[in-house]
């Protein structure tokens, strides 16, 4: 089974891959379960045609499975769980929600032009829940073994720890141990290094949404 994967190419360089949050959790899935793919790099400001025809919203990521085009990294996944089973990623529904809204948080925060608008609280209330759940139950979200709650949160935070220090000044407190190691753990995968984008294009692809 050819799978291919339109991913966004890096802002300025269009070989290169780009920091899309939502492209990396779906090549993280496939590298942990060591299936074959083929990236085709997406210039999200000049769109190839061939790509909005078989995609008319124009997002990223979309991977073709049996001659199929599918959008939506969530979807992605769970077909990707469900073609190729192990090893299994999949986490008990009641940890689907854990650092859901770490995202949300970070990018408003990130926007937020008042300090003293309760942006940079609600992040850091969302990284509290992380590290008290993480603190009773890690060192992954689901224990010992990773699944796709931790592919879906390793590239968000990964987005957090390059683009605040850069734009805000601002790191998360090293009072929050566990949230510190479980990034240290998850940076450290072989399927997130070769995944990740570089943090020079992770800020480049922050400055024109910052501009905006």
């Amino acid at each position: 089974m050819a799978i291919e994967v339109c991913c966004k190419a890096a802002v300025g360089a269009p070989d290169i891959l780009g920091d899309c949050p939502f492209c990396q959790k779906v090549l993280l899935t496939l590298e942990e379960k060591k299936v074959t793919y083929t990236i085709l790099l997406i210039n999200l400001d000049s769109k190839p045609e061939w790509f909005l025809e078989v995609n008319p919203n124009g997002k990223v990521p979309l991977i073709k499975f049996d001659d199929k085009w599918i959008s939506d990294s969530d979807v992605i996944v769970g077909l990707i769980e469900e073609k190729f089973p192990e090893p299994s990623l999949s986490s008990p529904p009641e940890l689907a929600s854990v650092g859901s809204e770490i995202f949300s948080n970070f990018v408003t925060f990130l926007k937020s032009e008042d300090s003293n608008d309760g942006t940079e609280q609600a992040l850091l209330d969302e990284l509290e829940a992380l590290e008290e759940h993480l603190k009773n139950h890690g060192p992954y979200v689901n224990g010992e073994k990773i699944t796709a709650v931790d592919l879906s949160l390793a590239p968000i935070l990964y987005q957090l720890v390059v683009a605040l220090p850069h734009f805000k000044n601002w790191t998360i407190p090293e009072s929050l141990i566990h949230v510190h190691n479980y990034t240290k753990s998850l940076f450290a995968l072989e399927s997130f290094e070769k995944t990740k984008a570089a943090k020079e294009y992770v800020i480049a692809g922050w400055v024109p949404k910052l501009n905006a």
